[in-house]
């Protein structure tokens, strides 16, 4: 099988800069780096965990459909919080509107640090396309 590195256009110059790629697709598995709520335009983070989560599963999203699979076809889902306690409750409902069923394995982790101080959550998920149809 032949490895495929999935780059979307709007994150080209993070592949160059940064020497990694948004997800890596290999046959029908698609392993999604993590992805922060900031907003792809402005590159300003969201104001507070739901606007961080919403930016960061609209980021996982647009990233799985330049791979060619959907959010139905997330079978792992890992999310990385600076205050895991305090926001899980939020992140939930929002992760719940994202993915409203046929829930994927889930490990969610409180970290002390993420890229920039400002991001409250990072998410990564592993994808096999097409499994989220039926």
């Amino acid at each position: 099988m032949k490895r495929r590195s999935i780059n979307p256009p709007a994150t080209e110059e993070m592949y160059d800069r940064l020497h990694f790629s948004q997800a890596t697709r290999v046959g029908d598995l698609i392993w999604v780096s993590g992805q922060v709520g900031i907003d792809p335009v402005t590159t300003t983070p969201g104001d507070g965990m739901e606007a961080q989560a919403r930016l960061a599963f609209e980021g996982v999203q647009n990233v799985l459909e330049a791979a060619g699979a959907s959010l139905a076809d997330i079978v792992e889902l890992t999310t990385f919080h600076t205050d895991l306690r305090g926001d899980i409750k939020e992140f939930t409902r929002v992760k719940d509107e994202y993915v409203p069923d046929r829930y994927p394995s889930w490990t969610a982790v409180g970290v002390t640090q993420l890229a920039r101080p400002e991001f409250l959550v990072e998410i990564r998920v592993v994808a096999v396309a097409g499994s989220g149809e039926g």
